[in-house]
């Protein structure tokens, strides 16, 4: 209980906690807006230097499925400044990168360890009283959130006023801050004894007997698959006519992200009224008006920046409400929900990336569009699902 207290009154843990998820989610984006600036200083072909993003995706979703559910049987203390000290020696590695497979190695390593952020959270939620598990969580999430989006404009920031290496070097040397001030900080909270073998057993039995958890981690997954589809088509619509933006501007356009991602606090005190079904709605509804607004954004850059802020603020909604949900279902297995949901969340995420290239390539903006409001609609199926199975429940 003194844990629990402790971490729900100490703000500056709470600060320094958030700011170590926001700078592990935004380590694996520093890559994209740097492709072109890491061709011209490797000359090689610029299709291999766009495989970097596809390797730091695939090793942050392999760090999910395979070393975030260790949060569960081994001590979250000592293995969350680990995986951060680890993930800093990536960044460092790709900082001093003398060649692209270099750069390779360092990403995938970053990957693989950045991941500390998704065992920190489920952390805060046994650390914290349950009345207040959707404040502290949504909380975290305003840090990972911003990290993430921050992440695309300082390495392009850095890179256009000094070198793209920069942003290595100086996350790393923070990565390494924040691992040695949480190493002592930390609350310490209880762990299960199993192996390593059967955590997986464990999670197949999860998939099984916890519906819910299938059914939010595939609403978040659409949901962020409708998010990501910007990811990959934001560059090409916005440097094409009639917006003909340079890069600092774009990276400038999608810092309107931030006041949705600064929400998340206040939705989680939402949620832990017990409003997580109306919340989770509300933010469906507010991702498909939000691509109301970017359809029109195909001419109108204020239309455009209006849906980003507005998808953005969906997103957030539905993700707290989501793991408001999930981190209540196993108390002793949140780490490996935790694995499960963001091994689905990023999935669809990646899923939705691919789509708007897709989209983009066949049917222009307004394809891109519909692609966008079909996921929003994917959602809101698994959302039914997930309601009339509580329906269900209840009426037993």
């Amino acid at each position: 209980m003194n844990a629990q207290l402790d971490i729900s009154q100490n703000k500056t843990l709470l600060w320094l906690m958030a700011i170590a998820c926001g700078l592990c989610a935004g380590a694996n984006y520093y890559c994209q807006p740097l492709i072109h600036s890491i061709q011209q200083y490797y000359q090689v072909p610029e299709s291999q230097v766009a495989l970097t993003v596809t390797f730091a995706q695939v090793s942050y979703a392999l760090g999910l499925l395979f070393i975030v559910p260790v949060g569960d049987i081994v001590n979250k203390t000592k293995l969350i400044p680990l995986l951060m000290f680890f993930a800093a020696i990536g960044l460092l590695i790709c900082a001093f990168a003398v060649n692209l497979p270099m750069l390779w190695v360092g990403t995938v390593i970053v990957g693989l360890f950045s991941v500390a952020a998704q065992v920190l959270i489920p952390l805060a939620t046994m650390a914290v009283r349950p009345e207040k598990t959707g404040e502290v969580v949504g909380f975290l999430m305003s840090g990972l959130l911003v990290g993430l989006l921050l992440s695309t404009s300082l390495a392009g920031l850095l890179s256009n006023l000094f070198n793209w290496r920069l942003i290595y070097i100086v996350s790393s040397i923070l990565m390494l801050v924040l691992a040695f001030l949480l190493r002592k900080r930390l609350p310490h909270v209880p762990t299960i004894k199993m192996s390593y073998g059967k955590i997986f057993k464990s999670m197949a039995t999860l998939l099984n007997e916890e519906k819910r958890l299938i059914y939010r981690a595939l609403i978040g997954g659409f949901a962020f698959g409708a998010m990501s589809i910007l990811f990959s088509t934001i560059a090409v619509l916005l440097t094409s006519k009639p917006f003909e933006l340079a890069d600092v501007m774009i990276g400038l356009v999608t810092l309107i992200g931030v006041f949705g991602a600064l929400s998340t606090t206040k939705i989680g005190k939402i949620a832990d009224r017990g409003h997580t079904d109306l919340l989770t709605w509300i933010g469906i509804v507010v991702l498909a008006i939000s691509w109301i607004f970017l359809y029109f954004g195909g001419k109108s850059l204020i239309s455009y920046m209006l849906g980003y802020g507005v998808i953005n603020l969906g997103l957030a909604i539905v993700h707290t409400s989501n793991q408001n949900i999930i981190f209540r279902l196993r108390p002793n297995a949140k780490s490996r929900i935790n694995s499960i949901y963001m091994t689905v969340y990023f999935t669809g995420g990646a899923c939705g990336s691919a789509l708007g290239v897709y989209a983009w390539h066949h049917g222009g903006w307004t394809m891109t569009c519909l692609v966008g409001l079909s996921l929003v609609i994917g959602s809101a199926f698994f959302a039914c699902l997930d309601r009339l199975l509580v329906n269900k429940k209840i009426a037993a």
